[in-house]
């Protein structure tokens, strides 16, 4: 019997990144898609408590059940598992392809890792796909065999329980990408800049811009040198954000 895969994204069911995620795993196993109808970046890992959720039959992908949600990538894997499939068993989670990579902080806004993440806090081995490429015609074709690559190794070794692989491609090239790392998370943040303006009533509104800063370029094993250098880069996230370290340095404490 071929493995169960349910698929969603934050870039919505439309995005030419899901189109070739489905592509890319079909070969595999049997494909059930729910994603948002509309694009959810940056969305984290936010959920609907506040309004009803809405869902139809897509037939935009061929040859696998899709349906597109009015909420969350969260709420997406939620209702995959809950609802639709309740009571089967869901053998891997894939999320993605993203526009631009989520790689270092970018993880917590990302809403296509939301989506794995909600998937590893079921138990269910789950990875979150992206591409260090912005643009809206970006060129997945490299992608598809790593996808497969590591979706078989996924399903072959599993996962660490309660953990999602983030997953990083380097952006197309003519260059052939050079192999997996597996690495960890960058030490960097971005700087925010906020573009104060007034619309026609003199109200002012904000449009908010920035740059990524790396605290360690130099460093070879994170996933930012990894796609600048043309890898693919697998990072292993949980969700238990927990310090350990920091619990034994506030032990000592006297309160």
């Amino acid at each position: 019997m071929k493995p169960l895969i349910v698929v969603s994204n934050d870039d919505g069911i439309t995005s030419p990144g899901i189109a070739t995620l489905i592509a890319a795993v079909k070969e595999i196993g049997d494909v059930f898609v729910l994603a948002p109808d509309s694009p959810n970046s940056g969305m984290g890992h936010a959920i609907t408590v506040d309004k009803t959720l809405h869902t139809k039959k897509s037939h935009i992908h061929e040859g696998v059940e899709a349906y597109e949600c009015s909420g969350t990538p969260a709420d997406c894997v939620k209702l995959a598992k809950h609802h639709y499939l309740n009571g089967r068993k869901i053998d891997l989670v894939v999320s993605g392809i993203n526009h631009g990579h989520n790689a270092s902080l970018s993880v917590l806004y990302s809403g296509t890792m939301a989506a794995a993440r909600e998937a590893s806090i079921e138990g269910i081995p789950a990875i979150g796909f992206s591409i260090d490429d912005f643009s809206y015609d970006t060129d997945f074709s490299h992608t598809i065999p790593w996808i497969q690559k590591i979706c078989k190794a996924a399903l072959k070794n599993g996962i660490p329980k309660h953990n999602a692989l983030n997953v990083n491609f380097p952006k197309k090239s003519d260059e052939t990408i050079k192999g997996i790392k597996v690495v960890r998370q960058t030490d960097g943040f971005w700087k925010e800049e906020f573009d104060a303006r007034k619309d026609p009533h003199g109200r002012q509104y904000f449009w908010m811009g920035g740059e990524f800063i790396n605290h360690e370029p130099e460093s070879t094993d994170t996933d930012i040198w990894c796609i600048e250098n043309n890898y693919v880069a697998i990072v292993p996230c949980h969700y238990d954000m927990t310090n350990y370290e920091g619990v034994k340095e506030l032990s000592a404490w006297e309160f």
